[in-house]
């Protein structure tokens, strides 16, 4: 129920317009979020590497609501690309393809993608497509598909919670995609989601395995020690090399295990947000972990 709720509130544009007045929440969105400009997130970068974390930057926002909001965010895209570059270049950005206009015009979309597909082969910086909720699930697949045969570099989010996952991944006959395995954090419906949180753990564990024996160079996106410990064991089990995936956390989240598993030998990247949009990032951030939302609370009413 707290998990709906908070999934409920990240959509709201009455609440983001009141939390996102408050000075009182800059502490725990600090925490959360690497700040509003490119040299804040740039900054943010370089601690995380000095730790050997390698690091994928998010342009706050989501779905836009003219092509011209949708041009400005590939824009801002590639000068994060440019400036990762010159400073971080095993660094990668993560892109939302909503925020690159898949809603309004899909073919535009679609240049836009590739128009970072081509800075990142010329710079170094790898391209990695978010998964967003189910009405632009499928959309988001065939960009990413489309674009796959010349940037086989290319990652892609795929959301365990979500029913159609395993068919979508047998569904990619030609060219092996290199994903990164999430739970899901998005309000969908039963006949879409598997909505038990154990049932979800369950079924990522299971495409871990899978896409551990059947991928390359696979990421796991998970701060859930059950999920963590599988993947180790399993790899190991394989014979596989501790360079051969990466686990991947958000920025501020169990930042101890980040700095653990990369001592260990282990490829860690940190997805670090940035940028003034960040009400809905941190809605489902609290929804992931509902322990934050007492914090966050009391942020806010200045307790």
């Amino acid at each position: 129920m707290i998990k709906k709720a908070l999934l409920l509130a990240a959509d709201s544009k009455r609440l983001e317009r009141i939390i996102g007045r408050s000075r009182l929440t800059k502490p725990l969105v600090s925490r959360y979020v690497a700040g509003t400009t490119l040299d804040e997130a740039v900054a943010a970068t370089r601690e995380l590497n000095a730790k050997g974390i390698d690091v994928s930057l998010d342009l706050l926002g989501e779905t836009v609501s003219d092509l011209r909001e949708s041009a400005d965010a590939t824009a801002a895209y590639v000068d994060t690309m440019h400036a990762l570059a010159t400073g971080s270049p095993d660094s990668t950005v993560s892109v939302k393809l909503s925020q690159l206009g898949i809603g309004l015009d899909p073919v535009v979309c679609v240049g836009h993608l590739k128009q970072l597909l081509d800075v990142g082969a010329e710079s170094g910086i790898s391209v990695e497509v978010d998964m967003e909720h189910s009405s632009v699930g499928p959309q988001t697949l065939e960009a990413f598909r489309s674009q796959l045969p010349s940037h086989p570099n290319t990652r892609v989010a795929i959301q365990a919670a979500m029913r159609r996952t395993p068919e979508d991944l047998c569904s990619f006959s030609d060219v092996k995609p290199r994903i990164r395995l999430v739970k899901g954090a998005f309000l969908e419906t039963i006949d879409k989601a598997i909505v038990d949180p154990a049932e979800v753990t369950a079924q990522y564990q299971h495409l871990a395995g899978w896409a551990l024996q059947n991928l390359p160079d696979p990421a796991f996106g998970t701060h859930d020690d059950s999920c963590v410990e599988l993947v180790k064991a399993t790899a190991a089990r394989l014979g596989i090399s501790k360079r051969d995936f990466e686990f991947q956390m958000l920025y501020g989240v169990r930042r101890e295990l980040q700095e653990q598993l990369a001592a260990d030998g282990y490829r860690v990247r940190v997805y670090v947000p940035f940028g003034s949009r960040w009400y809905p990032y941190l809605m489902r951030r609290m929804a992931e972990r509902p322990a934050n939302l007492m914090l966050f609370l009391r942020s806010v009413v200045g307790d």
